[in-house]
């Protein structure tokens, strides 16, 4: 044992407690006071706790007689001696109270709140609010209406055994017994209803004591002690005890559908919630997790888009396949979501509307904001994406095809295309309507060939008058050592110009029987050569199957235009087969959606677009907007030639002279309000005269050859009676002669 030697102190003075002087002796642990560690150990942790009692107070002498071991203290020998003064004991009690207040602050930092402490204090306040008023008010109400339905039938019992008559005896006897059971009924609902209420109000009342019985008198109490400072330490103490109650959001505790919520139910998007959607859908595996690219946000139209990798080895068009399973796993229709390739094969940008897009009310078409003529050669506005943006196209060398079903929007979706054309001056408008309808009647003015009547015979003639002046355009080109047309050719050479060959209904055309074949043949010649000539060709119709439109010319129209379809099929006619199984299927356009369509023209993949809507009215408006521009600019075709024009373009003096004999015939007949079908020679004499065409009576009558019957047959005219000339035998003169007829 060690012992360290002191001097004695004055008797008047208390014995201190033993202090260790470090640099006056060396301490030896006594075996109980020994540790598991190492003496090396041992003696570090005895000297570091010496020199702390040395810090805080000064050494003590001690009788120099009397050895002191400073580990035998009782029955705690492991206590450390210096823990006996005051000082070791104000800091063996600073360890409990610095570990309760960073035990608190931990505490407080783990209280999350919901839009702030006030808004806390007030989800705080509802839910005790709750539960004061707690479930019993639901058994008032049902015992309310228990006894509402009870007196009704009452009160009608009563009414009932009343006004039955006494002479029916047994009718009146038990109409009086059901009045008394449905009374006695009543009265005991009525009772239970009161019941109810009291049991109600009374539980009530004790919960209200129980929630605002304590805020109540801490801000009472701390005002009546000291006044205004109490009381907001009152209510200060009530706030805090509304946030603690309300520190927890509401939904978390409530709902208990928390775990199927989607982007439907009007959650965010978020890495978890598309982690789990793509789980879901099996496109990724259950172990396997996408990477964000770009964090989900909402645009202005209050849709959800991203850009995400998938997982290694997982490509884009998977998760392109499988928009009906992500729709279904979001909570919205197919036609909200876009799944689209951005960029590289693994990684695909997500686009979710917010409601189902293309229901809106149409805007202003941008044709009507022309105050010119448009440019066929540039690019063609089509209508809106899924975005809002903007999409446009260029039919410059290309061929399109337009398709769905009935219903869907093909003829308001062709004239973005046709009105396009027709306010451009330059171009050729060439159109037939299968359908016999009156959709492209309003474009016929404005046409150099139209064939409107849905004949397959008149149309076939009239694809071998394009191939002629296709033949003719490469002709010229060949002349002026040119390949192809362009627009600054066009612009030299008027019979260059563009050329619009429009086909709808192409199903009537060529499923004829006797013209089908050979119609598919024609277009498949002006197809595949007629686009280097300048010569746009367009063909619209229901289903394009290969019994509709032959496979070899169906695959030659470059411009795919799929509206609305009933089956993944009819749309993979249009937009080429494997379209749908790659997540482009038409069948995915509700009905809702007029007009809404896929359209492949350029890129790699299809868009979904919504087509420019004109009303008929503005239809007709921007086509006599067109008529005009054609006038100004000499383009407007010339329509159907009178009989009279048709003879003076023959320039023979004799059609001059029969011109001049029909327009008499049609002056006369509007003079007298109705059709002539004779006139006096004299008069036709004298029409010729003021025409300028100076014709005697015999050759007036070698001309317009007349029987014998016709010659001596005499009319009144003018109080005579003379002989003249049948309308009819003129015009069978003029057909007989020039084979023109009226």
């Amino acid at each position: 044992m060690t012992e360290i030697q002191q001097t004695p102190t004055p008797a008047s003075t208390p014995v201190p407690v033993p202090v260790p002087a470090p640099t006056l002796a060396t301490v030896t642990l006594l075996p109980t006071a020994r540790l598991a560690h190492d003496v090396d150990t041992e003696t570090a942790v005895l000297d570091s706790a010496r020199q702390g009692l040395a810090d805080v107070a000064p050494p003590v002498e001690m009788p120099v007689d009397k050895a002191v071991d400073l580990d035998a203290f009782d029955d705690a020998p492991l206590l450390p001696a210096w823990m006996k003064s005051p000082q070791g004991w104000a800091a063996y009690a600073g360890v409990f109270y610095r570990a309760r207040r960073r035990g608190f602050r931990r505490w407080v930092r783990r209280q999350n709140t919901e839009q702030g402490h006030v808004r806390q204090f007030g989800r705080g306040s509802r839910r005790a609010h709750e539960w004061v008023i707690g479930f019993e008010g639901v058994r008032v109400q049902g015992a309310a209406h228990t006894a509402h339905v009870l007196t009704r039938e009452a009160r009608a019992a009563a009414r009932s055994a009343r006004f039955t008559p006494r002479i029916l005896g047994t009718k009146k006897e038990l109409a009086m017994k059901a009045a008394e059971k449905t009374q006695k009924a009543a009265e005991e609902a009525v009772a239970l209803h009161k019941k109810a209420r009291k049991d109600r109000n009374r539980v009530r009342n004790l919960r209200a004591g129980v929630v605002y019985g304590p805020p109540l008198a801490a801000i009472g109490g701390g005002y009546l002690a000291t006044g205004l400072l109490g009381a907001a330490a009152g209510t200060l103490a009530t706030f805090a005890g509304g946030v603690f109650a309300g520190r927890s959001p509401y939904e978390e505790e409530a709902d208990w559908s928390a775990d199927w919520r989607s982007l439907g139910d009007g959650d965010r998007m978020s890495a978890p919630l598309l982690d789990a959607s793509f789980k879901a859908a099996k496109v990724i595996g259950s172990d396997e997790t996408l990477r964000i690219v770009q964090m989900p946000m909402l645009d202005a139209r209050g849709a959800w888009s991203t850009v995400i990798d998938l997982p290694p080895g997982i490509p884009a068009k998977k998760a392109m396949r499988a928009v009906d399973e992500l729709a279904a796993a979001f909570g919205v229709e197919a036609a909200q979501v876009t799944v689209s390739k951005a960029g590289r094969s693994g990684r695909v940008e997500l686009y979710v509307s917010k409601s189902l897009p293309f229901t809106d009310k149409p805007g202003r078409g941008p044709l009507l904001e022309l105050d010119g003529a448009s440019d066929f050669w540039g690019r063609i506005a089509i209508g809106p994406d899924v975005r809002g943006e903007r999409v446009s196209i260029s039919v410059v060398e290309r061929s399109g095809l337009v398709g769905g079903e009935p219903g869907a929007g093909k003829s308001a979706s062709g004239n973005t295309i046709l009105l396009a054309a027709a306010l451009d001056p330059r171009v050729i408008l060439w159109l037939a309507d299968g359908k016999g309808g009156g959709d492209l009647e309003p474009f016929e003015p404005l046409c150099e060939e139209f064939e409107g009547d849905a004949d397959p015979e008149a149309f076939y003639a009239m694809l071998q008058a394009a191939i002629a002046d296709m033949k003719r355009r490469y002709a010229l080109l060949k002349k002026l050592g040119k390949r192809k047309v362009d627009e600054s050719l066009a612009n030299r050479h008027p019979e260059l110009r563009q050329k619009l060959v429009w086909v709808d209904e192409l199903m009537f055309y060529t499923t004829d029987e006797d013209f089908g074949k050979k119609i598919t043949k024609a277009l498949r010649n002006l197809v595949s050569r007629g686009r280097a000539a300048g010569i746009v060709t367009f063909c619209a119709t229901q289903k394009p199957g290969s019994d509709v439109v032959d496979t070899s010319l169906r695959d030659l129209l470059s411009i795919r235009w799929a509206l609305r379809c009933t089956t993944p099929e009819a749309s993979d006619t249009i937009l080429g087969k494997g379209a749908a199984a790659s997540g482009y299927s038409a069948k995915t356009i509700e009905s809702e959606m007029r007009g809404a369509g896929l359209l492949w023209a350029e890129g790699t993949n299809p868009r979904m677009v919504r087509a420019d809507y004109y009303s008929d009215e503005q239809v007709n408006e921007l086509l006599e907007h067109a008529a005009d521009l054609r006038t100004k600019a000499g383009t407007m075709p010339r329509g159907p030639l009178s009989l009279p024009e048709q003879l003076r373009e023959l320039g023979d003096d004799d059609a001059r002279i029969l011109a001049a004999v029909v327009d008499e015939f049609a002056a006369r007949s509007a003079a007298a309000g109705e059709e002539l079908d004779w006139l006096p020679g004299a008069v036709l004499l004298a029409a010729l005269k003021d025409t300028g065409l100076d014709v005697t009576a015999e050759k007036l009558g070698a001309l317009i050859v007349r029987t014998d019957e016709e010659k001596k047959a005499k009319r009144a005219w003018e109080g005579s009676r003379v002989s003249g000339y049948l309308r009819a035998r003129v015009e069978a003169t003029i057909t007989g002669r020039y084979g023109l007829t009226a």
